[in-house]
């Protein structure tokens, strides 16, 4: 159980670190032209431009998956002291936070490279995704780490040690 545990905080942190960093990056799309290059994220830079409906989306569904992913970590790391947790609690809230938190980023990822997937091209300018973007990727598989380890942890609190016979 402690070894399901600890791999669920471990994956769990790593995927709150990486949708944090992904959320607040601005490098989710380049583009590059003979003469400049040019990169953009999710947060607008100039009060002029328009935002896009579909970076408000975007947005949305990262920040909650950034809450989520407090709200697992935390009962993850309150589960590992005994005296704050009721006994196989906290892995089960942790695993129920990991998978919102999946759903989100899927949600947020999907709407973002749908959205950016059909826009026109111009000839003369490459564009394409960068880290950024791929991190948010990476994130919801560390999420999914997380909750499967978080309910593996789960179910093995609730079966009886040898010592407790």
């Amino acid at each position: 159980m402690e070894l399901c545990r600890s791999l669920a905080l471990l994956a769990a942190s790593l995927g709150l670190i990486a949708s944090l960093v992904a959320l607040s990056t601005n490098f989710w799309f380049v583009a590059m032209g003979p003469t400049f290059s040019a990169h953009s994220g999710l947060w607008s830079t100039g009060l002029q431009d328009p935002v896009a409906g579909y970076i408000h989306v975007t947005q949305t569904f990262c920040i909650l998956t950034a809450l989520w992913g407090l709200i697992s970590v935390g009962f993850l790391v309150l589960s590992c002291i005994p005296s704050l947790s009721v006994p196989g609690r906290g892995p089960l809230v942790s695993t129920t936070a990991s998978f919102a938190a999946v759903l989100s980023m899927v949600v947020a990822m999907a709407v973002y490279t749908g959205e950016r997937w059909v826009q026109p091209q111009h000839p003369q300018i490459q564009t394409f995704f960068s880290w950024s973007f791929y991190l948010g990727w990476v994130s919801v598989v560390l999420w999914l780490c997380a909750g499967v380890l978080s309910l593996g942890a789960h179910c093995n609190a609730r079966q009886p040690d040898y010592e407790t016979l």
